[in-house]
């Protein structure tokens, strides 16, 4: 038996601590408990992240974030999304705070960084940083990158593409120079004979071209002796397209993107433009009996023609794209009108009347049985606004002029008229007097031409007698003002077309009337290097084109996202449509967008297109 013990002694095993009570064991099913964080005073401070974000355009941006972040918290990865980090644990249960989640504690291997962000699905959200720039989207124009030198921007020398290469006469400038500008464009045009004979090149005289033609002609013939025609090939970065018509072979080499497809329409087009000045009975008679003539002399004085074609597909032609017409806007009732006073106006000899006011159909008259090919209409609008020939003769011009796609065989009378200041010589209007200052020259764009065809080479005086009355009338019922305010105000403007739209620039094309519509350039061809936009804008566009009307591919909506721009295609049996938008617009905000647009096109149709016309 022990001794007792005095009060107050102390013995050694009394001072021991109490055991711990056990630790929590995990339950059956494995699965981590935790237990719920406690209300307690705390000295923990409120932080403010400081997140960077680069925009398209070059420019940097700050967004604070403030949040409560426990010490065992992951820091968010150089991407923007936050990777949950095992060792970022704390070291005791203390550690436990409320952002902790049972994720935190997940065991399993997290891939870092912008990985994790593609195989964690809902665990890496995107930063506030990135949530904000989403909100400014909106602000983003597309190509803003490109246009303020933040990335490398191939079409950064396409703004000399037009500038004309020294000839052999110009001092200063050696062979070796101007060869390397010659090959510095990136599109070219060439149209040569069977025989290997110079016709055409829109870049370059004849002593810099004719060797490289001589070239081409060989590697074709050597195909065409294999009974396996050439069609095309591509060296290095740039695609050779060749089409060989009858005599002529045409090539186009192209460093722009464009397909073999939308290549092999514009040589058509360049081919219809030749016919259009010989028609295509005399080209075979021509090369029937000499093969090896030279072409370049029956088609003296045409190299304009060709040339200004040749430039509007080098830009970018939404009407060679669509292979459709684009309308002036105007109501039904306006539009019916201007017809109306067409066909009282009519004289026998007349086969088409059209009123264009710069490029733009406002109003066709036509036979019950005939109608004109777009095709046929492009040649017309280039000669008078584009090339700028016929403008420069001034007053009335007869041209004899074949139609292709009309009848090949023959030519027809055109009778082309410009209607400015014929408002001004109404008896409502004030004569000016001598000493009064001729009135500005209109921008091409805003000229308005009348132009009247007929079969029948003797037919001048009656058309003229035509115009004049036409003109009268438009004049005094105030259909030509009514034009030139309608061409003025120019393309319709997307705020108004559908506010709130983020998308930028859209092409609408209605299938059965062969027209389209398009919204104004300003918002993409704002800055000093316009053209580059322009082409920028056209590229997507043609890689659109060409991606929904590939062989085999049977698409009906197609969503692009790029560096520079976010852009949707969308094909109906009823229409094509195409738009563009800044980088950062989602795609449920371009659908909503382009659905808008749509409505809008459906709504506005007869204002929109010319749906039937005058017929007689």
């Amino acid at each position: 038996m022990p001794p007792e013990t005095e009060p107050g002694s102390h013995d050694t095993i009394s001072d021991l601590p109490p055991p711990l009570p056990p630790r929590r064991k995990p339950s059956i099913e494995g699965s981590l408990q935790v237990a719920p964080g406690q209300s307690r005073p705390t000295t923990a401070l409120s932080s403010i992240d400081i997140s960077t974000m680069s925009f398209p355009d070059g420019s940097r941006g700050t967004f604070t974030t403030t949040a409560m972040r426990s010490v065992s918290t992951p820091m968010s990865g150089p991407s923007g999304y936050g990777t949950p980090s095992r060792g970022a644990m704390g070291s005791s249960e203390d550690g436990l705070t409320d952002s902790m989640s049972v994720m935190s504690f997940a065991p399993t291997a997290r891939p870092p960084g912008d990985l994790a962000s593609l195989v964690a699905g809902e665990l890496n959200r995107k930063s506030r940083a990135w949530n904000m720039l989403r909100s400014q989207s909106a602000t983003v124009q597309p190509f803003e990158a490109s246009r303020s030198g933040a990335v490398t921007d191939s079409l950064a020398a396409f703004e000399n593409e037009f500038d004309d290469i020294p000839d052999l006469t110009t001092q200063g400038v050696t062979d070796e120079q101007r060869l390397a500008l010659w090959k510095s464009k990136m599109k070219h045009y060439m149209i040569l004979s069977s025989a290997g004979k110079p016709i055409y090149s829109r870049h370059g005289d004849l002593s810099l071209v004719n060797s490289y033609m001589g070239v081409v002609q060989t590697i074709i013939s050597f195909y065409e002796e294999a009974k396996n025609p050439l069609l095309g090939f591509t060296a290095g970065n740039a695609r050779f397209v060749i089409v060989i018509q009858g005599p002529l072979y045409l090539i186009a080499i192209s460093r722009l993107g464009e397909s073999d497809a939308q290549l092999r329409s514009q040589l058509d087009a360049l081919y219809m433009q030749i016919l259009s000045t010989l028609t295509l009975p005399t080209l075979k008679n021509i090369f029937a009996h000499r093969p090896s003539t030279d072409l370049r002399k029956p088609l003296e004085g045409t190299e304009s023609l060709l040339s200004s074609l040749a430039d509007s597909f080098t830009k970018g032609s939404p009407s060679m794209l669509l292979g459709a017409l684009e309308c002036l806007r105007l109501r039904k009732s306006q539009r019916h009108t201007i017809n109306n006073a067409f066909l009282k106006a009519r004289c026998d000899k007349l086969l088409y009347g059209l009123i264009v006011a710069g490029g733009k159909l406002v109003s066709v008259i036509r036979p019950r049985k005939h109608s004109l090919h777009p095709s046929d209409l492009q040649l017309i609008f280039n000669m008078l606004f584009e090339s700028g020939g016929v403008k420069a003769g001034g007053g009335e011009n007869w041209i004899p002029l074949c139609l292709p796609a009309f009848n090949n065989s023959g030519y027809l009378y055109m009778y082309v008229s410009f209607l400015d200041g014929v408002a001004e010589t109404t008896e409502s209007a004030p004569t000016p007097t001598p000493s009064d200052d001729p009135p500005p020259e209109p921008e091409p764009e805003h000229e308005i031409a009348i132009i009247l065809i007929s079969p029948d080479k003797e037919s001048f005086y009656d058309l003229k007698e035509m115009r004049d009355k036409v003109a009268s009338h438009l004049a005094k019922n105030g259909s030509l003002s009514l034009v030139r305010t309608a061409a003025l105000d120019g393309r319709p403007q997307i705020p108004i077309v559908a506010p709130g739209a983020q998308i930028s620039h859209f092409l609408y094309k209605s299938r059965a009337n062969v027209q389209f519509c398009m919204s104004t350039l300003d918002p993409i061809l704002s800055g000093d290097h316009k053209l580059v936009a322009r082409r920028r804008l056209m590229s997507v566009y043609h890689d659109l084109h060409a991606s929904m009307h590939a062989k085999h591919a049977h698409l009906k909506v197609l969503h692009c996202v790029g560096d520079g721009a976010t852009s949707l295609a969308w094909i109906t049996p009823v229409f094509e449509f195409y738009c563009v938008a800044g980088p950062n617009v989602s795609r449920a905000v371009m659908t909503h967008g382009a659905n808008k647009i749509v409505q809008w096109a459906k709504r506005e149709e007869e204002r929109l297109f010319i749906i039937g016309g005058g017929v007689f």
